[in-house]
């Protein structure tokens, strides 16, 4: 019984640890939606560092990077943008000259 409670111990500490140490590149990852006025955009993040695009069902291809936890260099086409970006467990907010894009986790 002593081992059994252990193990659930340790099982829990590891997954509390994963999660508090996932920094913002981890947060990034995976696939998000933003959109209105029946414009639909999705963007993905690779744990690679590679992304993609998707607005009027054309795909872009790209590269990104986080820089101090909260600054995304995104890189599409040949063409390097820079963001301030805020994540959440399901929104990321990505800014730039004054513009806030809020994009929920799909």
């Amino acid at each position: 019984m002593k081992t059994k409670i252990a193990f659930v111990a340790l099982a829990c500490f590891a997954l509390c640890v994963s999660a508090c140490n996932s920094g913002p590149h981890d947060r990034l990852v995976g696939k998000w939606e933003a959109g209105q006025n029946g414009v639909k955009l999705t963007a993905e993040f690779a744990k690679d560092g590679k992304a993609k695009i998707t607005i009027f069902g054309k795909t872009l291809q790209g590269t990104y990077k986080v820089h101090g936890g909260d600054e995304l260099e995104w890189t599409m086409n040949g063409t390097t943008s820079k963001f301030k970006v805020k994540v959440t467990g399901s929104e990321m907010e990505l800014t730039q000259d004054g513009k806030t894009i809020t994009y929920k986790k799909v």
